[in-house]
């Protein structure tokens, strides 16, 4: 298949969708924050110095998918029309699970949005404990599902 970033010679370029129809499109992505067990519960029990990690990630993350287009240099600017980031803390892991959905009326997808939102929020769990854990990771952030527009539906295997 073709890259659609990069014209004959090889040059990066965006892509054209003009002539393409407008459709309601939806993406989800997610990720997680993989930590130490004691970080996990600072941040369950609303014990970290900066505050609220999960709500204030899941604002970041909000405001990462309508920024998108300002951080990945070839995205469409996009009418975002929903964007919702679901952060939940899983002792199991130890860490956070986030999961975003971004919805759309385009005529492009808005996986880069929802990547986006999940990596955004991500970064900002860290940011926000890492005095207490510099040994997080970030890790799994894949497209969970895709939706609308010509290549159709994709979900992504368990």
């Amino acid at each position: 298949m073709p890259l659609t970033h990069f014209d004959a010679e090889g040059r990066a370029v965006m892509v054209d969708v003009g002539a393409k129809p407008e459709t309601a499109r939806i993406a989800q992505a997610e990720g997680v924050v993989v930590m130490a067990p004691e970080t996990a519960a600072l941040i369950a029990d609303g014990r970290a110095a900066k505050g609220d990690v999960l709500a204030v990630a899941r604002l970041a993350g909000i405001m990462g998918a309508k920024r998108t287009a300002d951080l990945i240099p070839l995205c469409h600017p996009l009418p975002v029309t929903k964007v919702t980031v679901d952060l939940a803390v899983d002792h199991a892991l130890p860490g956070v699970r986030i999961a975003a959905e971004v919805r759309t009326t385009g005529r492009t997808g808005v996986e880069m949005e929802a990547l986006t939102a999940v990596t955004v929020a991500a970064l900002t769990v860290y940011d926000m404990v890492k005095a207490a854990d510099r040994a997080m990771r970030i890790e799994g952030v894949r497209v969970t599902l895709k939706d609308g527009g010509k290549s159709g539906r994709y979900e992504a295997a368990e």
